[in-house]
């Protein structure tokens, strides 16, 4: 576990440091598109931010190969290298974009070449646990063409979903947080060593988003662009392919007492969601609705909209930030949600505590006008926006009878606009002066 956590806080400290640079030379190469009519900021800001994440990944993994115990990986697997390799032409290809604005279809194709970079080197879905029946052994084509498709629903589910400061890098490292204890879990306490990879890949990924989340919250100072959206979803989806379909139940079997009992362990992180698994429900149920939105309305699904969960979020009342946790907290709720049922599926106290959650979660969504306040205790350490107001008022011995007339003609008061037709609207209040 230590290890893991340098690998973290290497990868985590590599992104942060290297934002503030790029974030410079995204404005310098003038990678800050206009205001588009679906944005949700106000002023330019510069993307790009992919760079610096991009580079974290590469230090994690270097850091990664030269200790004790992950060195192992790299030796025994070769999937490292092939999610590097998949991650660099992504990464690429996510930079164009975000200077030049590639076509969607080239981006499309794009992916799908990474994702067949990966199978090449042996990053792919083997075969498939299926509750009630077993493990399904895939054809060469059928796993190549499952592996492709996972991968491009996850990378676009990620980018789609990235329309708020802050909400794209934190949904996925809650993701991975839960999909990391997941796999570790079966690494180590079943000993199975083809775990250990996607392990690797969810301690990198937590890393990534951390490092990056300071600089994305809002207001954001940089958004991370297709160049780190693509590649987060890029590593989210390869850590998925690893321990989905190259972790054989036939050995967890060893330890569960049979085979079955093995397979509907594994449950919770294939059958939910069916390709994007559980970890990126909300992700990937907003891809969905999109395509069925635009589709409906004769539209390409590759047009962009306001109609996503986030949009629709800030459509009925809710702040910026608030629309954030809420999204924060259903990924949270489902994903570790799901963790939660893998390690114990018999407990009825797990799922009474998902419906508990979810009841609240949809109070939260119906109090959009609700604004939270921190205790008397906490107030220096949040953000001002969320201490208690307090208005102190002079007692009534201290209040002048009647205003000097000079302070009366200072006295903000409602000034009334003629309009064309002759009416008079209450216009603003303003201070008249001489």
């Amino acid at each position: 576990m230590r290890e893991y956590l340098l690998t973290l806080c290497i990868t985590a400290a590599v992104t942060y440091l290297l934002t503030g640079p790029v974030r410079k030379f995204a404005i310098v190469a003038g990678a800050m598109p206009e205001i588009r009519a679906r944005d949700v900021h106000r002023e330019p800001t510069p993307r790009l931010g992919g760079i610096a994440m991009f580079f974290g990944l590469c230090a994690g993994l270097l850091v990664a190969d030269h200790l004790t115990n992950l060195s192992e990986v790299f030796e025994k697997s070769n999937e490292p290298r092939a999610l590097l390799s998949g991650a660099a032409l992504i990464w690429l290809i996510g930079v164009l974009d975000d200077k030049f604005e590639i076509d969607a279809l080239i981006k499309l194709g794009g992916q799908m070449i990474a994702a067949g970079v990966m199978v090449m080197q042996g990053l792919t879905i083997l075969w498939l646990p299926v509750p009630g029946v077993g493990t399904v052994a895939l054809t060469q084509w059928q796993g190549t063409l499952l592996t492709v498709a996972l991968v491009v629903i996850t990378i676009n589910a990620v980018n789609f979903v990235d329309g708020l400061d802050g909400l794209a890098a934190g949904m996925v490292c809650i993701a991975s947080a839960a999909f990391f204890m997941y796999a570790y879990r079966i690494w180590y306490s079943y000993g199975i060593e083809a775990a250990a990879p996607a392990t690797l890949f969810a301690a990198v990924l937590m890393g990534m988003c951390l490092g990056f989340l300071p600089h994305n919250m809002h207001p954001a100072r940089i958004f991370m662009g297709d160049s780190g959206s693509m590649l987060i979803g890029l590593v989210l989806a390869a850590g998925a392919i690893s321990v989905t379909g190259q972790v054989d139940p036939d050995v967890m079997k060893l330890f569960s007492g049979s085979e079955r009992n093995a397979v509907h362990q594994m449950v919770p992180v294939y059958i939910p969601l069916l390709m994007p698994l559980t970890i990126i429900a909300i992700p990937a149920a907003d891809l969905i609705l999109a395509i069925v939105r635009r589709t409906w309305r004769g539209q390409s699904p590759f047009a962009a909209d306001r109609g996503h969960l986030h949009h629709r979020l800030l459509e009925i009342g809710h702040s910026h930030s608030r629309a954030v946790l809420i999204m924060y907290f259903w990924s949270a709720l489902i994903a570790f949600g799901a963790l939660g049922y893998s390690v114990n599926s018999a407990s009825m106290w797990i799922v009474l505590g998902v419906v508990l959650l979810s009841a609240i979660g949809l109070v939260l969504l119906l109090l959009p006008r609700f604004t939270p306040r921190a205790p008397l205790w906490a107030e220096h350490f949040v953000p001002p926006r969320y201490r208690r107001s307090k208005v102190v008022l002079p007692p009534a011995s201290e209040v002048p009878a009647e205003a000097p007339a000079e302070e009366a003609e200072r006295t903000p008061v409602a000034v009334g606009v003629s309009g064309a037709n002759g009416a008079t609207a209450v216009g603003p209040r303003s201070r008249i002066t001489r």
